[in-house]
C-alpha cells in the first residue's frame, strides 16, 4: 500500500520481539496486509522502526502487544510523531477474541488464533498465507482488536464470529 493510500490513514497492529508480526488495518476495519519481520538485534530494530512506520502510510493508530525496550522503541518513534498509541498485553486482547477453553494455555491460545486470523485474512480479501506465523496471525487479530476498540468496527464481523 503507498503512502498516498486514497482509503486514509491506517492502523498498524505490531506483536512486539525481535521477530515481529506486523498487519495493518485500514478504517473500514479490515487488514490491508501481514507478515513477520525479523529485525534480529535490538540495534537493527532501532533502525529499521522508523522506515517500518513510514512505508505503512499515514498512520492514525499504532497498537502494540508486549512491552520492555523493545516496546520503548516503537513508542518513542510514534511520539516522535505524534502518534498515538495503544498498548496490550495478549492476555487482553485475547480476552475479547477467543473463548476461555482456547486460553488455557500459550499453545492453545496460538492455535487458535491461528484459525481465527486465517477467517480475517478471508473475510478482508487479503491474499491467502502459504504459511502463517504465529507472530503475524497474533499481529492479525491485535488489529482486530484494535480496530475495536478504537471505533472503526463495532463487533467482530459475523464471517469471522465462529
Amino acid at each position: 500500500m503507498s503512502p498516498e493510500s486514497p482509503e486514509g490513514p491506517a492502523l498498524l497492529a505490531v506483536d512486539l520481539g525481535l521477530r515481529s508480526g506486523l498487519a495493518l488495518y485500514g478504517p473500514n476495519g479490515r487488514l490491508r496486509w501481514y507478515r513477520s519481520q525479523n529485525f534480529g538485534s535490538q540495534s537493527r530494530l532501532k533502525r529499521a522502526v522508523p522506515s517500518v512506520l513510514h512505508s505503512a502510510g499515514p498512520l492514525a493508530w499504532l497498537v502494540l502487544e508486549g512491552g520492555g525496550p523493545i516496546a520503548e522503541v516503537w513508542e518513542r518513534e510514534a511520539l516522535r510523531r505524534a502518534l498515538p498509541v495503544l498498548r496490550v498485553s495478549a492476555q487482553d486482547w485475547r480476552a475479547r477474541l477467543l473463548y476461555a477453553r482456547e486460553q488455557r494455555s500459550g499453545g492453545l491460545a496460538k492455535d487458535a488464533a491461528d484459525v481465527l486470523a486465517r477467517r480475517v485474512i478471508e473475510w478482508s480479501g487479503a491474499p491467502r498465507p502459504t504459511s502463517l506465523r504465529h507472530d503475524a496471525a497474533e499481529a492479525v487479530l491485535l488489529g482486530l482488536w484494535g480496530s475495536l476498540e478504537v471505533g472503526w468496527l463495532e463487533q467482530v464481523p459475523p464471517e469471522v464470529r465462529r
